[in-house]
């Protein structure tokens, strides 16, 4: 049981889900001989920011997350991307599986603004897993836990991130606003006889810049 081991040996977007979803590819390996009946698989995958370089523009986007570039060293901390939870079918000595972890675009979400802001490279990521193995055994079955400290560490490509999002959310992004701010908005829209929210936004943002 203590050399159950995990590493994620692709990501990539999945083309036909109702809705975004990023494929983590998994390789479990159980060397003891009877293999596992089936696995009851846990897994938090987490952002690892300061494991990457970052350029300018990068680095003024990411400014409402980490502050200024000056504080990195002690604000990029991981961030929380995604729990989710997968059976892993019986094998002996080594399977691979997909583990879907459905994305959204949020950008009140603080890995959804990591993302925006990121032009290209990769992202790392740590998989942390836990759960419940069922193996065969004489009298039946054996039932032990997933050892805390098993992770995989993968990189997520930013143009996988790009292609998902673009797929599904073409040349556009998610804003949520408060009620009454929407409602101050519709008045500003309205009164200037504005076609589009882009339009609205554009018009505010030149003004900002008078």
């Amino acid at each position: 049981m203590d050399e159950l081991a995990f590493d994620c040996v692709d990501v990539r977007a999945e083309a036909y889900a109702a809705f975004p979803t990023l494929i983590f590819r998994l390789r479990v390996t159980d060397p003891s001989p009877g293999g596992a009946h089936t696995i009851a698989l846990r897994c938090q995958i987490r952002v690892e920011p300061h494991l990457r370089r970052y350029g300018d523009t990068e680095a003024e986007l990411l400014g409402d997350l980490f502050g200024d570039r000056a504080r990195w060293g002690d604000t990029l901390k991981p961030l929380r991307f995604a729990d989710v939870s997968v059976m892993v079918p019986a094998f002996t000595g080594s399977t691979e599986i997909d583990v879907p972890v459905p994305c959204g675009y949020d950008l009140e979400v603080s890995a959804g603004r990591y993302f925006a802001a990121l032009d290209d490279g990769e992202i790392p990521m740590v998989m942390l897993f836990s759960g419940t193995v069922f193996a065969r055994a004489r009298d039946g079955f054996s039932v032990s836990q997933v050892p805390w400290h098993r992770e995989a560490r993968c990189r997520l490509p930013v143009a996988v991130w790009r292609e998902l999002m673009d797929r599904y959310f073409p040349d556009s992004g998610w804003l949520r606003l408060r009620r009454d701010t929407l409602r101050e908005l519709s008045r500003f829209k309205s009164g200037r006889a504005l076609a589009t929210w882009d339009e609205t936004l554009e018009l505010l943002l030149k003004e900002t810049r008078r």
